[in-house]
């Protein structure tokens, strides 16, 4: 029983990590601090949008280059948790430090954010790699659906938070005021302190499952990079199917990372958004993906990873169309909440359908080139979308970019046998 008890509380304190880093990735990246960039701090919407593309593309590109090399490292000296509390450190410095930049300091504000957010990525690639670990075989697409659920849910109370506490008021607390969008600026201390405390139980609760004693920094950096090569090696010739995920992987993701990236900024560009009522969009959309991640992650382990991301693709590339092509308020919202129900079980199933593939000892490192496939080519999704943008002057064309990534990572990921990528880590082990 106590065994039981141990489990349990090892998941939930491991899901708390979603709780915690979604009030970034919700507040910051796509709904309140992106959009205050491109209407508050840049010169004027379009050069908004293209600058802020060029540092979600900046961002991308460091995570691919970064993620599998200390994923080795990971691996090779039971640094794991180091590694997830060191980014968790620099994300939170990094949002208190993004109170600061006000309008026309474009470059002070993009430079705190692009390290913020690669910190933040780099997070994620430790936190994922421990599922494997904790979750149990039959359950992993339902315990992965647990963390995604509950980082939407973390996403959305502290956007409720940020919306009656610091933006929807005359008197934001805490002695804020309204002047140079101070209130708006101070979510950002929000997000720092919601990431700061419910991270914690991570860090105190779950167990790197095997510690290893340090060799010195030049034969651990030798070993990681001799690593690293053998893992690229291993995953082309030994886990083929592990191979066409990520390259299905690599493309889908780019539409999602622009979505997240964009969504706040093309409802209060295309379709006059507030910012209260950009908050109670996202509020809308996380109580939607929330609700997806829970649900599907039944779905997940029933049916199995594959058939979850191929049904939320066909309906990602659906209610893309809709957003693109919607006049009327209400249709937008209805697109809206149908990506928001499918953008959770998308990512949920992605990490799930990973764990299924990856043998024991190498789960850093498989779990960096999966932030790898996510960020390998995820400039381009936003540095398209920008160039659209800045060629058309319409937001409406440069969204429309995310259906390309979504239909072509739907027919990639059809070559992917999820049986036979079981079967061979059941065979290896």
């Amino acid at each position: 029983m106590n065994g039981q008890e141990t489990s349990r509380k090892t998941i939930w304190s491991w899901a708390l990590y979603d709780f915690a880093n979604s009030s970034f990735t919700t507040l910051t990246v796509t709904f309140i601090y992106a959009t205050y960039f491109t209407l508050g701090i840049a010169e004027n919407e379009t050069e908004g949008t293209r600058q802020w593309s060029t540092a979600i593309a900046i961002t991308a590109f460091v995570v691919a280059v970064l993620s599998p090399y200390l994923g080795a490292l990971a691996d090779r000296g039971g640094l794991r948790k180091q590694f997830l509390a060191t980014s968790t450190i620099i994300c939170v410095a990094g949002s208190i430090l993004l109170f600061f930049p006000q309008e026309g300091q474009v470059g002070f504000a993009l430079a705190v954010f692009v390290i913020t957010n690669i910190a933040f990525e780099m997070g994620n690639v430790f936190y994922n790699a421990y599922l494997p670990d904790i979750a149990p075989a039959k359950q992993i697409g339902r315990i992965s659906g647990y963390g995604w659920g509950l980082g939407y849910l973390g996403g959305l109370l502290c956007l409720v938070a940020a919306l009656f506490g610091f933006v929807q008021t005359d008197t934001p607390i805490l002695g804020f005021g309204t002047d140079n969008g101070e209130n708006i600026r101070a979510t950002n201390l929000l997000v720092a302190a919601w990431f700061a405390l419910f991270s914690l139980p991570i860090f105190f609760l779950v167990k790197n499952k095997s510690q290893q004693s340090l060799p010195d920094v030049r034969t651990l950096i030798g070993q990681a990079n001799q690593q690293l090569v053998s893992t690229f090696l291993e995953i082309s010739r030994r886990f083929r199917q592990v191979l066409r995920f990520l390259v299905a992987r690599l493309v889908y993701n780019d539409g999602l990372i622009t979505v997240f990236a964009f969504g706040g900024i093309y409802a209060s560009t295309t379709f006059g958004f507030s910012t209260e009522k950009v908050i109670v969009f996202g509020i809308t959309l996380n109580i939607a993906a929330g609700l997806g991640a829970l649900a599907f992650g039944y779905i997940d382990d029933k049916l199995g990873g594959r058939t979850t991301i191929i049904l939320s693709l066909v309906g990602l590339i659906g209610f893309g169309l809709i957003a693109v092509l919607a006049r009327m308020e209400i249709l937008f919202w209805i697109a809206g909440l149908g990506a928001g129900l499918l953008a959770g079980p998308n990512q949920s199933a992605s990490r799930s359908l990973l764990g299924r593939f990856t043998p024991e000892g190498k789960r850093n490192e498989f779990y960096g080139f999966f932030a790898l496939s996510g960020k390998f080519t995820a400039f381009l999704g936003p540095l398209l979308l920008g160039l659209v943008v800045q060629a058309t002057g319409s937001q409406r064309w440069g969204m429309a970019t995310v259906i390309f990534f979504f239909a072509a990572g739907l027919i990639l990921l059809l070559r992917v046998n999820e049986k036979d990528g079981i079967r061979n880590v059941l065979e290896l082990e």
